[in-house]
């Protein structure tokens, strides 16, 4: 009976597992929730700010704000790339650092010197087994991410982005569509792009001048790209961190199914032997 014994062992285990991939669905569920409701909040004001911006921008304010100052060229290039802290969230974090590889291959083909920039364990963890160069690094970002841990991130790029040592920076995060859907996208946010031509422009009466608004505006609009792409980080960890655990815990019940019938086969199969081997020695005795 040392195969059954066996048996009992395995169904044990995966039963186990299966209650861990269960109650780790549940929770990414709840938190999924949470951190969706932040994302479809942080949307609108994004939205109110690139209006603003669009309506006060002319060529000739263009001129005075170095956030706005289009390079002839891009020589130096910061990446910021996103990752979760922590994994059991199938592909999630493998795609994000894809990407950014992508990313800095792509500008480092085109002659442009490229610093990286990691938020979150998982992608400073390869980057650094790679043994590339890491400019800087947060790993402190917990699954409320707040506008001052954005600007954090963001203000000494913005900086040096004004003084010309930067010509462009860009973040790379999973952009959240939907439960199912969030896709990794390296999203440019310097210098800041002036709106196409022939948008729309709402009339405002400004108080003070459009210069000094302008001028508070710019940064807050950067920052608040960088806290968007942190809250959709976080939305996108737990939804991929759901499907996986479901997927995990669909896996473990229909592997009990083919470890419940085979140890019943082979109890079956025991008992079968040893009727025959009772049978078996009555019918000796009897001769």
């Amino acid at each position: 009976m040392a195969k059954g014994r066996e048996l009992k062992g395995r169904i044990k285990s995966v039963e186990n597992t299966r209650k861990i991939t269960r109650t780790l669905e549940m929770v990414a569920t709840s938190k999924m929730k949470r951190t969706q409701d932040r994302v479809s909040a942080a949307r609108p004001y994004a939205e109110a700010l690139r209006e603003v911006i669009a309506s006060l921008y002319s060529p000739d304010l263009a001129e005075r704000f170095p956030l706005l100052r289009q390079p002839a060229e891009v020589k130096n290039a910061a990446v910021i790339m996103m990752t979760a802290n922590r994994g059991l969230a199938g592909a999630f974090n493998a795609n994000l650092i894809k990407e950014t590889r992508a990313t800095i291959a792509r500008l480092e083909g085109e002659g442009v010197n490229v610093e990286l920039h990691a938020v979150g364990k998982k992608g400073l963890g390869y980057f650094r087994y790679l043994g590339r160069t890491i400019a800087s690094t947060r790993t402190d970002i917990g699954d409320k991410p707040s506008a001052a841990e954005a600007a954090d991130i963001v203000n000494d790029l913005m900086a040096r982005f004004a003084r010309g040592e930067l010509d462009a920076v860009y973040v790379v995060y999973p952009n959240f569509k939907s439960i199912l859907s969030a896709p990794p996208t390296a999203v440019q946010v310097l210098p800041v792009q002036p709106p196409e031509a022939g948008a729309k422009q709402r009339d405002y009466i400004l108080t003070p001048d459009a210069e000094t608004i302008l001028g508070e505006l710019l940064p807050l609009y950067v920052r608040n790209a960088v806290y968007r792409a942190l809250v959709e980080l976080t939305a996108a960890f737990y939804a991929a961190q759901r499907t996986a655990m479901k997927n995990a815990t669909d896996n473990a019940s229909d592997m009990l199914k083919i470890l419940g019938r085979t140890y019943n086969r082979a109890r079956q199969a025991s008992i079968t032997q040893e009727i025959a081997e009772i049978v078996g020695g009555a019918a000796a005795l009897q001769g």
